[in-house]
Order: C-alpha cells, then structure tokens, then sequence
C-alpha cells in the first residue's frame, strides 16, 4: 500500500508535467499559425513528433530493460525542459523560427520513446498487482483531464503572456515532476545486462518473444489497424468537418472537443474504480467496437452539437476501457526482464499507423470525398440521404466508413482464437 501512495505522488506530479508539456505543444501551434497562417505547418508538427518517436522506438527496448528506469526516466525529463529552455532563449532573443519548433518536435519525440517504455515498466515495478487496473484507468482520467484544460490554460495565457509565460510554466512543471521522482520515488529493479550485435537484435528478440505468444503479437496488429481508422478521422478532419457544418462557430467545436475530453476523463474514473476484468481481451475489443459504433457512425448521421457532442463523449468513453485492457494483458504475460522492449516493440507497430492515418486522411477529404459528394454519382443522393449535403459531407461520409471498418475489424479481432485465449491471463 505505501509503494501504492507513493504512485499516487509519482502520478500527480508527472500529470502537471504533462500538462505543462500540453500547453506547450498548444502554444506552439498558435505561435506556428500567428507566423505562417499555413495548414501545412500545423501538420508537420504532429509528423515531426509522431515518426521519431515511432522510428526510436523500434530500439529502446533493450537499453530501458537494461539501465536502471528511474535514470532514463530522469534523462528524458531534462531532455525535454533542455528543449524548451533553448526555445524560451530564443524567443526572448527574437531569433525563434519554425523550423526551430520542428526540431525540438523531433527530440521531444525521440525522448518521449524512451520515457514510457520505461514509465510503463517502473509501474509494474512500483504497484501491487491488484492495483494495475486502477492505476491504469487514473492514467486515462489525468491523460484525459489534460486534453480537455490544457487548450484552455494555454490560450489564455498565451493571450496574457504569449510563448514566453507558457515555456515558464512548462519549466516550472518539469521542475516539479524531476525533484519528485529524484527524492521521493524509488524503483526496485534487477538489471539483466545483454549485449547484442546489432541495432536490430532487440526488435528481432522482441518478436521472437511474440512468435511465442501469437495472441499479443496479434493484439499489436490488430490495434495498429484500428489505431490507421481511428486517425483518418479524428486526429483530422473533426474540426474542419464542425466547422463546415456548423457555419464556423468556434463555440460549437469547442463543445465537441470538451465532451470528448469528458467521454476520456468518465471512461477513467470507471476503470480505476472496477474490479480487474476477467475477461481482459474482450474488454479491449468490445469496447473499440462500441467506440466506432456510436462515435464514428453518430458523428457521420449527426448535423447538429446534440448529436456531435454525444458522438464525441461515445467515442472517447470507451477508450480507457482499451488501454487497461491491454496493459493488464501485456503485464501478466510479459516477464519483466523483457518488458522495456516488448512495449517498445509494441508502441512501435501500434503507433506506425498513425502518422500515415493523419496525411492519408487530409488527403482523402480534399481531394476524394468532398470532391465526390459534389459529384453526379448516383450513389450521391443515398449517402446525402444518410449524412447530408454540403460542405463537409464528404468528410462525414469518411467517418461513416471509419465507423463500419473500425467495427468489423473489432469484431473480427474478438473472435480471434489466439486473442481470446488472453481472456483469462
């Protein structure tokens, strides 16, 4: 219990700096967008931050099962203040450019792969076993509370103090989240030094692993796909699909986006307040089945707030519900000498999808669906039947077949016999 408390420390203070690093990531867009008022520069900050982290990932694994996690956590914290010391520097001196902001996307990126593989270990370290699912959903609920406030916080103080007071307090958070896992936290580890040959052993030794156990292997996958469907749509084209249909109004968008945040912080609260799941696989894929039912297939029918906003809340509801599903999964099966790059090798094939997912998205708006519910297609008048007409059906068509594939592929995924042997781990 009291290694359970002290978590619960650990877990506060990493929360205010992710909060702080949010507002951060925020601003920068503002910034971005005061500086070049372009689209593109917007996206590439994403693209810079997500296949870094991707690519790195791959590697990580055995250096993190091999060196003491409490230092790599440490190091990645003072990676990532390092960065934005040099760019509180750089504004104050006038020089900031965006392509600055891109680079310091792409170390953030590459420290971020180190930092949670070796979070997500230090946590089985550190909590008892009984308390993983808990911990797991309080992870969600902070995760999810910084979505829904960080956006807020930063733009206004960005409007008070602009780029400089937002870097401040990111320094001021990364302060709090060092000192207490410096002199408060302990994590008891037993190192396993190995060498191997080449950059490409760990990942190869991490799959050899998996070949031993298919159903994980297959719970990688199979979330990569749903991760590739999920970021076509949301990480994309809801905001400007809001906007088309809502006549611009900031207002509603910004009720969409918080009840997704809400959906988040629910979905939270319900997993750390559960029993552990007897059924952990089922878990996972019932509930990203009913994350693309009522939220992807409500936001492409919806043409009014009501709708979208329950959209919003159904989609991200049952997410936490995933990630505990298989963290608790991967904890169970994975022996810990392993771990740090098992979930290396897993954060790298899950999250490969996404950066495609965000550019292959945009285009398919621009330059497949919209033109074609502009079209003479025949099939035009059903789908307006089903979606409506206008600026931003098209885009509402994308959710509708986000919506059937994310489904039939959660479903397909359950049945699976080596994923469900995983149900009673």
């Amino acid at each position: 219990m009291e290694n359970f408390k002290k978590y619960i420390v650990l877990w506060l203070s990493q929360s205010i700096s992710q909060l702080g690093s949010s507002m951060t990531a925020f601003s920068f867009i503002l910034w971005i967008y005061e500086q070049t008022h372009s689209a593109l520069s917007i996206s590439i900050i994403s693209f810079c931050n997500y296949v870094p982290y991707i690519l790195t990932s791959i590697f990580v694994g055995t250096f993190v099962d091999n060196h003491r996690k409490k230092l790599v956590m440490l190091v990645s914290d003072c990676v990532a203040a390092i960065v934005s010391l040099f760019a509180l520097v750089f504004l104050m001196a006038g020089n900031l450019s965006v392509w600055h902001i891109y680079i310091i996307n792409i170390i953030v990126g590459v420290s971020t792969a180190f930092q949670q593989p070796a979070s997500s270990v230090a946590m089985a370290k550190i909590v008892p076993k009984d308390k993983l699912s808990n911990v797991s959903g309080m992870n969600s609920f902070s995760s999810n509370l910084v979505i829904v406030f960080s956006p807020m916080l930063a733009a206004v103080i960005f409007s008070i103090g602009g780029l400089p007071l937002i870097l401040l307090f990111d320094l001021f958070s990364f302060a709090i989240a060092f000192f207490v896992l410096l002199f408060l936290i302990r994590i008891p580890e037993r190192l396993t030094k190995e060498n191997f040959k080449s950059p490409f052993a760990e990942i190869l030794y991490g799959f050899r692993f998996l070949k031993t156990e298919k159903g994980i292997l297959y719970i990688m996958l199979t979330m990569a796909v749903i991760n590739f469907f999920s970021r076509l749509t949301y990480e994309n084209i809801l905001s400007p699909m809001i906007l088309a249909r809502s006549s611009e109004n900031n207002l509603v968008l910004g009720i969409v986006n918080a009840c997704m945040g809400v959906g988040g912080i629910m979905g939270g609260l319900l997993v750390s307040m559960r029993k552990e799941s007897r059924k952990k696989a089922n878990m996972i894929y019932i509930s990203a089945a009913l994350s693309f039912l009522l939220g992807d297939l409500t936001m492409a029918v919806g043409r009014n707030v009501f709708l979208w906003s329950f959209a919003a809340f159904a989609a991200s509801l049952p997410l936490p519900f995933i990630m505990a599903g298989e963290n608790l999964i991967l904890y169970k099966k994975i022996p810990e000498n392993i771990q740090g790059r098992v979930f290396a090798v897993r954060n790298a094939v899950q999250y490969s999808t996404i950066p495609f997912g965000i550019l292959l998205g945009g285009y398919l708006s621009d330059y497949v669906f919209e033109p074609f519910m502009r079209s003479n297609s025949d099939i035009v008048p059903l789908l307006g039947k089903i979606v409506g007409i206008g600026t931003g059906s098209g885009m509402a068509v994308m959710f509708l077949c986000t919506g059937i594939c994310g489904f039939a592929m959660s479903i397909f995924s359950l049945f699976c016999k080596e994923i469900q042997k995983l149900n009673d781990c």
